[in-house]
């Protein structure tokens, strides 16, 4: 039970995408060049190609007479991010190499271009370049003056330049009047039958780099012996950190574990690793050893691991969408495949909360100067109205701006039902009392008297009807989450009392 815009963040993070991976020649050459694409239908529409200026073929493609120009923009591209690179509002850049490729569906040539949009992580790090349904192809195309073919119509025929959706293939051959489901199945059979392409799935998820240069994270339990990596004996685990004086990396660069000689070199020969896990290593399953902390035998037993999972519910913000909760779903699923959980997903349903803003609506921070300091307020309202407070704000899941004014009228809340049950002549008597001995307050709760509004006697049908409704709206609205409209419903009733 997750959010579905939750659902699709990861999904985005993930970036599975079916496609197919297509084969270029080079023109007057026997290099190729492989590019990925979601929308082989729209081959005959590739009017040049991209690669990324980090691509293997750079030097080897480009022309004496480019080269210059080839390898400045390279080292320029060097130094930006790769969010810097793909940032969607940036003027495109780039440089030609001065070769061409041949597009495999129609045999006509196709210069290639480096351009710091592409990337090397992402497919092939090679683009074949469609500007006619891509938006930064077409920028990139009206910039340098490049071709542009349209080759999938919109329906209506209205609009089709810049078109991205689906519709119908045009000017493009052996595909065109096929709609795109059927261009892009029949041109991947195509390809495959030519052997210029095959179907593929691609990922934009990268391989995780998990080891840290540092002190403070958990050993690799591995040992290196002649250049290759060995698992260390189960009965060797837990593997601790030595205790060392100085958590600084050596001076020569190696990792502050490498320090431990003792501990880094065994008696057979063996070397320890001396990297480190990143904090990842532990926020991914600490969950599950939550569950057996004590057990010295495995990290979780069967019987406990059966009992309590998977977990209800887990309340955590958006932020951690695609850092913690994908990591852990990871971990969670490994394990499960080797058999060690008994269930394939470690949280079933899933809540995020919305943050409180400042009372300007801004997001609270120092610099703003809009910050609530939570003690400030239990000072003067005590804490069961802040609590309170907060869950009658708005629904859970929203951002909502906070109001001291709010805090008041619950707080008037709090003393309406603590008149209806205590007697206000003896709760004056008790603030005298605790005022002469503060240290009493808690001892002499005895002496308050209840109202005497307060009775044995049976409620009447109306009440009983207004108080079991209230005890229904109240227990479906926790059960939803829904704390605002639950108190609420507690207001109702008490100001009907």
């Amino acid at each position: 039970d997750w959010s579905d815009s939750l659902k699709e963040m990861q999904r985005n993070w993930i970036g599975r995408s079916e496609g197919a991976e297509v084969v270029f020649q080079v023109q007057e050459s026997n290099e190729e060049i492989a590019v990925f694409t979601t929308r082989p239908d729209t081959l005959f529409g590739a009017t040049y190609m991209v690669l990324s200026p980090e691509h293997e073929l750079v030097d080897a493609l480009t022309t004496e007479d480019q080269r210059e120009a080839v390898c400045n923009y390279r080292e320029a591209a060097a130094q930006k991010s790769d969010l810097e690179r793909t940032e969607l509002a940036k003027e495109k850049t780039g440089e030609f190499t001065g070769a061409y490729a041949i597009n495999p569906v129609n045999d006509e040539p196709v210069p290639i271009w480096i351009a710091d949009y592409v990337l090397s992580t992402y497919g092939t790090g090679a683009i074949m370049a469609v500007p006619a349904h891509d938006e930064r192809d077409l920028e990139f195309a009206e910039k340098f003056e490049l071709p542009v073919r349209v080759v999938v119509e919109a329906s209506g025929g209205e609009g089709s330049l810049g078109f991205t959706g689906n519709g119908t293939s045009v000017d493009s051959g052996f595909l065109t009047g096929l709609a795109t489901s059927e261009a892009k199945a029949k041109i991947i059979d195509w390809l495959d039958a030519n052997g210029k392409g095959k179907r593929t799935i691609n990922f934009k998820l990268r391989d995780w780099l998990f080891s840290r240069q540092r002190y403070w994270g958990e050993p690799f339990p591995i040992v290196w012996r002649e250049g290759f990596h060995e698992a260390v004996d189960e009965s060797d685990l837990p593997l601790l950190p030595p205790e060392l004086t100085d958590y600084k990396p050596t001076e020569d660069g190696e990792p502050p574990l490498a320090r431990a000689a003792d501990w880094v070199n065994l008696p057979d020969g063996t070397t320890r690793e001396t990297n480190t896990m990143p904090q990842w290593a532990g926020s991914c399953w600490y969950y599950l050893r939550y569950l057996d902390a004590q057990n010295e035998d495995c990290f979780v037993s069967e019987s406990a691991e059966k009992y309590w999972m998977n977990v209800d519910l887990y309340v955590g913000g958006t932020e951690h969408a695609v850092l913690h909760l994908l990591y852990a779903r990871f971990w969670h699923k490994v394990l499960f495949d080797l058999g060690h959980l008994s269930t394939p997903e470690p949280f079933q349903r899933l809540v995020n909360q919305g943050i409180i803003l400042g009372e300007d609506g801004q997001k609270m921070s120092k610099s703003r100067g809009n910050a609530v300091n939570p003690d400030t307020v239990i000072d003067e309202y005590g804490a069961d109205a802040f609590r309170l407070y907060e869950m009658f704000m708005g629904p859970l899941e929203m951002m909502k701006p906070w109001n001291t004014k709010g805090v008041e009228g619950v707080y008037r809340f709090l003393g309406r039902v603590w008149r209806l049950f205590i007697d206000e002549e003896s709760y004056k008597d008790y603030e005298q009392a605790v005022a002469a001995a503060p240290d009493q307050a808690e001892a002499l709760l005895v002496d308050l008297k209840l109202h005497k509004a307060i009775t044995d006697d049976a409620p009447n049908n109306e009440q009983l009807k207004a108080l079991h409704a209230c005890i229904k709206k109240v227990t479906d609205d926790l059960d939803g989450m829904r704390f605002n409209t639950s108190i609420s419903a507690l207001m109702v009733f008490v100001n009907d009392a």
